[in-house]
């Protein structure tokens, strides 16, 4: 709950949602524990791959349900990194929890999937050791890759206000500079990024796009789709995409023909 911030972080996450809000767009960023690893020692095969969940700043546990209950229908373990205070702290702070996650998962291979400042900390904890080897599909949702023009904003208002996640993610900060040097991904890892031309949280919306990824604009495969940053984790489309995504099917960007099809993948119901 908010009151569980500091009065500083929950001036900055009140002012998030209310210029989200303003825009007509539910800002959901965010997850708790969501199930226990199961078996994960038999093979490489997609029924024993976790599926490793990351928030980004300030989440709630309801903010990723929609999508956590379909991607347990596969029938795959599904985890959390709990990010320390809610992922409003560095995103290194985040790295270590998400390394904390993967390891208690047991498993060789973990899918990843980072939604909004998250997908930053998946980025993060991919550039350590020899962690890209521990990762299959990499999917970012929403993702600031290059900055969010909001987190300038407020960093420029008051640079107190939220002085860990926001140097990181100001467009050309040290962080995102040295995570888009020399290649934006990793050999490894199959990367796929989500975005929505509505976005106007992470702003502008193209900050998402990342060379040598899968790049899907939710618009190119459905041309109505008119659902912003928080929808990325709700809608079926988006949940159709992430499914696909972790599952080996997004090799290329889908199209209008997929539309349908990704919708009804991500509508469905776990059984």
């Amino acid at each position: 709950m908010l009151r569980e911030l500091s009065p500083r972080r929950r001036l900055l996450a009140v002012a998030v949602a209310v210029a989200t809000a303003a825009a007509g767009v539910a800002v959901a960023v965010g997850l708790a524990a969501t199930g226990a690893p199961g078996p994960t020692g038999g093979g490489p095969g997609p029924a024993v791959i976790p599926v490793v969940l990351v928030p980004g700043y300030g989440g709630t546990p309801a903010s990723l349900a929609t999508l956590s209950r379909r991607l347990q229908g596969l029938r795959r373990p599904v985890l959390v990194a709990g990010l320390p205070e809610r992922g409003t702290g560095t995103i290194d702070a985040s790295v270590r929890a998400l390394d904390q996650t993967v390891q208690r998962s047991g498993a060789r291979l973990v899918d990843l999937v980072g939604y909004s400042a998250g997908g930053i900390a998946v980025r993060a904890w991919l550039r350590q050791g020899a962690n890209a080897s521990r990762a299959r599909t990499v999917v970012l949702l929403g993702s600031p890759n290059h900055g969010a023009e909001l987190a300038e904003l407020v960093a420029g208002a008051d640079a107190t206000l939220c002085a860990d996640t926001c140097a990181d993610l100001v467009p050309g900060s040290g962080l995102l500079a040295k995570l888009n040097a020399g290649g934006e991904t990793l050999p490894g890892p199959h990367y796929v990024s989500v975005w929505t031309e509505w976005d106007q949280t992470v702003t502008p919306p193209v900050s998402a796009v990342l060379r040598g990824a899968v790049n899907v604009r939710v618009q190119d495969v459905c041309p109505g789709a008119r659902f912003g940053h928080g929808g990325l984790v709700r809608d079926p489309l988006a949940v159709g995409l992430v499914v696909r995504a972790v599952e080996g099917g997004l090799v290329r960007p889908p199209g209008p023909a997929d539309c349908l099809p990704l919708r009804a993948l991500g509508a469905a119901v776990p059984a």
